[in-house]
């Protein structure tokens, strides 16, 4: 473990120098503790786990959700104020000093070195395709949040720059690299692990997204998308196979035994309660009011117009939901989806009050300031992850789903669609709203499969990106105003101009 924790210093050291060197004493404490004791198996654990701290309801997301129609974090009195930062994220009033804009940089840049750190080990040839396929994925954000993405391929000497990868030149390096590894990378097995399909699962998110990285100082045109990297978004969808989207309950693929239940479920990250894995109690504890099970910190909720989305008989939208490490839950309560209305005690199924005794009873209507005597139930709360209650502290068994087959379904349908083929898309996308007991759209338009997408990935993270994609982004909603351009790029944190010379900042900032 002595080694881990020097492993793991390295990776902090190297965000702190933006890519650009490694402090030589740390080389030289490596040395003296003999490298050759740490193995590619343990590095390549470590670059799984770099993923966890942007991914799971980390600064990644939260600069894909909270920037978009789909989450606020409204000030409440004197809580979730943090010198107005999650307000400046849903109004889109952020500047290049914004702490999760910069955490969400630091932390994919931190993952990046991870991964690229096994190819020092000697590792095998499946090991350094999983490797490469982080590497990518983490390149790949980057990319679609910043733009400019810091790339060293040689970590021994770092007075050599690192050099920066922007626009369509990454995009291109992605789909290289993810093509060069696929044959190395399994045909099967945990979803945890990366493998052929999890590699043509991002490869579709490039090329259905290659538009707006070619030109980041607008929203595509639907003339934009390219017919041959449609058609190999269609492709690879029909190369993805050993899923389905079944009748099973919607929240079997984000349940606490998704690992072994989940039929769509393609890559995921690994959480396992006194092994290893990210903070999935405070998944919940952003959302869940102070006097709930577990308790929370009054946070997250989603929109009104958003909810609004969803026809009631919509399972997607909440749902009385049975799991191992479920509450008893007597009254049958909603306890998945969206909490909405009158909350109560799942042991009990007594009537939950706020703080100040009123019912505890959510409520649709939000705003970013929130003051008087409801501040603690305004905004439906969203629970897609079931809370895992069996186990206990942050460890929670719910592996988070980084790509799952409805996503791939849905892509192969925009696909469809953005190459004049609405026909052959809408019986996918009424598939699966039949599984999930949503009743069938008469025809598909990108309005409504935008929607749609909403409808089935709501709180997964890749809400911004969908919204820029279909030209939504610079538009108006609830408790958002500003339309600026510069905002379809996140800024790039000045700590990181400091010391890089190859970054530029983005315009507008």
């Amino acid at each position: 473990m002595k080694y881990f924790k020097i492993s793991l210093y390295l990776f902090i050291s190297f965000i702190l120098a933006s890519c650009t060197k490694l402090d030589e004493s740390f080389r030289g404490e490596l040395s003296e503790n003999n490298l050759s004791t740490i193995t590619a198996a343990q590095i390549l654990l470590n670059a799984y786990n770099s993923l966890n701290g942007p991914y799971q309801t980390g600064d990644l997301w939260h600069i894909s959700q909270h920037t978009t129609d789909e989450t606020i974090a409204p000030t409440r009195g004197g809580d979730w104020d943090d010198n107005g930062q999650w307000r400046a994220l849903h109004a889109h009033t952020w500047n290049a000093d914004q702490g999760q804009i910069n955490g969400a940089f630091n932390g994919l840049l931190s993952a990046q070195f991870a991964a690229s750190n096994v190819l020092e080990f000697n590792p095998s040839a499946q090991q350094a395709a999983e490797a490469r396929f982080i590497r990518a994925l983490t390149i790949f954000a980057v990319l679609d949040g910043y733009d400019q993405v810091p790339y060293r391929e040689d970590l021994k000497d770092y007075k050599i720059m690192p050099v920066t990868l922007k626009g369509t030149e990454a995009a291109d390096f992605v789909i290289s690299e993810l093509n060069a590894i696929i044959n190395d990378l399994p045909d099967t097995g945990p979803a945890y692990v990366a493998s052929k399909n999890a590699a043509r699962a991002l490869l579709m998110k490039v090329y259905l997204n290659y538009a707006t990285y070619a030109n980041r100082g607008a929203q595509p045109e639907p003339g934009d998308f390219d017919p041959a990297h449609m058609q190999q978004v269609i492709t690879l969808a029909d190369q993805i196979t050993g899923y389905n989207v079944s009748t099973n309950p919607f929240f079997d693929n984000f349940a606490p035994n998704n690992n072994s239940i989940s039929t769509e479920n393609i890559f995921t990250l690994y959480n396992q309660s006194g092994d290893r894995g990210g903070n999935m109690q405070g998944t919940a504890f952003q959302v869940h009011h102070y006097n709930m099970n577990p308790g929370g910190w009054n946070g997250f909720s989603t929109l009104s117009d958003f909810y609004a989305k969803f026809e009631a008989v919509d399972k997607r939208r909440g749902m009385y939901y049975t799991y191992p490490g479920a509450l008893p839950n007597p009254g049958k309560r909603v306890n998945v989806g969206f909490l909405v209305g009158q909350q109560y005690n799942l042991t009990t199924d007594a009537a939950l009050e706020d703080r100040q005794g009123a019912p505890l009873a959510f409520t649709p209507q939000v705003q970013l300031r929130e003051t008087g005597t409801n501040l603690e139930v305004t905004g439906i709360r969203v629970n897609k992850y079931p809370f895992d209650y069996g186990t206990q502290g942050d460890q929670k068994n719910n592996d988070w789903v980084i790509f799952r087959y409805a996503d791939v379904l849905l892509m192969k349908a925009e696909a469809m669609l953005r190459t004049n083929n609405a026909a052959g898309a809408l019986p996918i996308v009424n598939d699966i709203r039949a599984k999930r007991g949503a009743t069938a759209l008469g025809a598909l338009t990108l309005d409504n499969l935008l929607d749609e997408r909403g409808r089935e990935m709501y709180w997964e993270g890749w809400r911004r990106q969908d919204l820029i994609r279909f030209g939504k982004y610079l538009e108006s909603w609830q408790e958002k105003t500003v339309n600026e351009t510069r905002n379809l790029l996140f800024p790039i944190p000045n700590t990181q101009l400091a010391v890089n010379p190859n970054l530029t900042q983005n315009p507008g900032y």
